[in-house]
């Protein structure tokens, strides 16, 4: 393995990856793990593929969405993410603002980890976790429940994985994901015929540990360390991968988030991104590698992190804020503070 903490900043193009060993009993290959490091350190985004998610549930879970999003606002707005305590149900366009200011030109319906509404840490008032808003629509939670649950699953291995390049047992991640807040978002880009894409809108990265991203068409896009957007490439058969700000902060800066935003495209898409995060409590400390530097990155409250950079970016939050009916974690980060690319915003670590 070459040394994990100089990573790469000159990419231009995103490794594809074959995780067919992920799920083996004896664990993944060699091969498969460093190349899974590499890409990690290296560019922060992959596509990896024999996945092992099943066709036939991303179609069901496809086809459940296609079917949520056509129905009136009205009929949509029943399950409004603002009527939720825990961050659950449809996000109408201009709902959520990035760092850019501007909202993004998308719906979404978001959901996770399924608790009653008689679990004690719905019943304390944690922003995170709790039921899901279900909308009334026959078969869409069976779909969408097998979706996630696949998903969460392959999530898991590749965290392994992560765990296995770095040379840690993978209990040093998987030891705290026994209840997370992971969420899975369906979103819709309506087709659009003024479509105008401007630099810069909708750029980020990710709040939580690892991205696992199945689109429907092309259109997304990652920086560089040069500032140089990266498209990339569009596969029926692979899931989108990426590095989040825990992982950014766990490894002490041996994986690099990696901001990336979606075009502006004309045509109709639909995104369905799983946020793989830790236990709302896990607090992520910078790990010591021998040779590393002191670490650059204070211990991150993964979910406060997560809550306090949601509550930036969705209008309803924001307005529970200015009422004075929910308060930002004291700390908390501005968004579009972690990233290779943030020092070409003004930002430093």
């Amino acid at each position: 393995m070459s040394d994990p903490h100089r990573p790469s900043v000159d990419f231009e193009s995103i490794p594809v990856i074959d995780v067919s060993t992920l799920a083996d009993p004896g664990g993944p290959s060699a091969e498969c793990v460093d190349r899974l490091g590499e890409a990690a350190r290296g560019v922060g985004f992959l596509l990896i593929v024999n996945h092992g998610v099943a066709d036939e549930t991303f179609r069901a879970m496809h086809e459940a969405s296609q079917r949520f999003f056509s129905q009136p606002d009205s009929v949509k707005r029943e399950v409004y993410i603002g009527n939720s305590t825990n961050h659950r149900g449809y996000v109408p366009i201009g709902e959520e603002v990035f760092a850019g200011a501007t909202p993004d030109l998308k719906e979404a319906y978001d959901l996770s980890i399924d608790l009653p509404a008689n679990h004690p840490e719905y019943l304390a008032g944690n922003p995170l976790l709790g039921p899901n808003q279900w909308p009334d629509l026959p078969g869409f939670r069976e779909a969408v429940t097998t979706y996630y649950d696949e998903v969460f699953t392959l999530g898991s291995r590749l965290l392994a994985a992560f765990a296995r390049y770095l040379d840690l047992d993978p209990d040093t991640f998987l030891g705290s994901v026994t209840q997370p807040p992971s969420q899975l978002r369906l979103i819709h880009y309506p087709y659009n015929p003024d479509a105008e894409d401007r630099p810069g809108i909708g750029a980020h990265t990710d709040y939580e540990a690892l991205t696992l991203l199945k689109p429907t068409a092309p259109g997304l896009e990652v920086m560089n360390g040069r500032g140089e957007w990266i498209e990339v490439p569009y596969r029926e058969d692979a899931i989108v991968v990426n590095i989040g700000d825990l992982l950014e902060v766990w490894t002490n800066g041996a994986f690099v988030a990696t901001s990336h935003r979606v075009r502006k495209v004309s045509r109709e898409r639909y995104s369905y991104p799983l946020f793989f995060t830790v236990d709302y409590d896990t607090v992520v400390a910078p790990l010591a590698f021998p040779g590393s530097d002191d670490s650059a990155y204070e211990p991150m409250h993964s979910g406060e992190h997560l809550f306090a950079q949601t509550a930036q970016s969705f209008a309803y939050l924001r307005r529970r804020i200015a009422d004075g009916e929910v308060a930002l974690p004291e700390g908390a980060r501005p968004l579009y503070s972690l990233g290779r690319e943030r020092a070409l915003v003004g930002e430093s670590r």
